[in-house]
């Protein structure tokens, strides 16, 4: 089977998985599926995203902390802006909120908390809504921050296996500081996405895959999922529709904290014990 598509330096490659890694499926953001993701980085690390209903060019702007850079975006891909997703309050993810709204008069500016700027629309865990045809179910995952949602994703034509937008919550093969909340908060926010379809693409908020597998390889070291990542980091590919629930399950050491390795690093107990020796571990690493 085939991994999610690494594009923006090879725009036409795509990576088979060896067979012993687990088959998930494939797919392609092809002419005939109405729900696409543009990533759009802004500030040093940080993502934020255009979620398109390609049917009708209507989309969803995620954490639109630059809001000149994501309406540049938006203007290449030829679609309309219709409503702004936040995945929780911190100002690099919610900063450009106000600037979003003077841009949007009326667009719903979704979100977990009124601690978030411009904020019209809070939502709870499993609320939903629609931009367009794309269905948006909301999970709450407090730690990071109390006010942190996931977004699920799904295109209604089932022609895309459906995303998570992650905020600061879950990286490639890492997860967001505990700022306000607890290792068993954040064990019970992973376990929570871990619930997807193992297909299911994961848009992060930021940039942190190099140092996320440097620390992983140092309490996981003869993971064979972290060699496979590696290798693509190697191959110069840099994730732009990112990667899968499925991959995270089988690299990410804070979705692994059963397994032997990270029982050993952190010194077993239970997993809110766990998480919080691990996340120690990640605070201080320095490899």
């Amino acid at each position: 089977m085939l991994l999610p598509r690494f594009t923006r330096l090879a725009p036409s490659l795509r990576l088979r998985r060896p067979p012993t890694s687990p088959a998930y499926a494939s797919f392609s953001t092809t002419a005939s599926a109405r729900m696409k993701v543009l990533p759009v980085p802004v500030r040093d690390d940080n993502y934020a995203y255009l979620l398109i209903d390609d049917s009708t060019n209507k989309a969803a702007a995620v954490d639109p902390y630059d809001v000149p850079k994501v309406q540049a975006a938006a203007e290449k891909a030829g679609v309309q802006i219709v409503a702004g997703i936040t995945t929780h309050h911190h100002f690099d993810h919610s900063g450009g909120n106000q600037a979003f709204s003077t841009a949007y008069p009326g667009a719903p500016i979704y979100g977990g908390s009124n601690k978030i700027p411009a904020l019209t629309n809070q939502v709870k865990d499993k609320d939903e809504f629609s931009v367009a045809n794309i269905h948006v179910r909301c999970l709450a995952t407090p730690c990071h921050t109390q006010d942190s949602i996931c977004y699920y994703v799904t295109d209604k034509s089932g022609n895309h296996p459906g995303g998570v937008f992650t905020g600061d919550t879950l990286f490639i093969a890492g997860c967001g500081r505990f700022f306000e909340g607890t290792g068993a908060e954040m064990h019970a926010a992973l376990s929570y996405l871990a619930t997807l379809p193992p297909q299911t693409v994961v848009y992060d908020g930021h940039e942190y895959t190099k140092s996320n597998l440097a620390f992983a390889k140092s309490v996981d070291p003869e993971n064979p999922g972290l060699a496979r990542l590696e290798k693509l980091i190697k191959d110069g590919i840099q994730p732009n529709e990112r990667t899968t629930i499925g991959d995270e399950k089988e690299w990410n050491p804070f979705m692994r904290l059963d397994s032997a390795p990270i029982q050993k690093a952190t010194g077993g107990g239970e997993s809110g014990a766990a998480m919080d020796a691990l996340r120690t571990l990640k605070n201080n690493f320095r490899g």
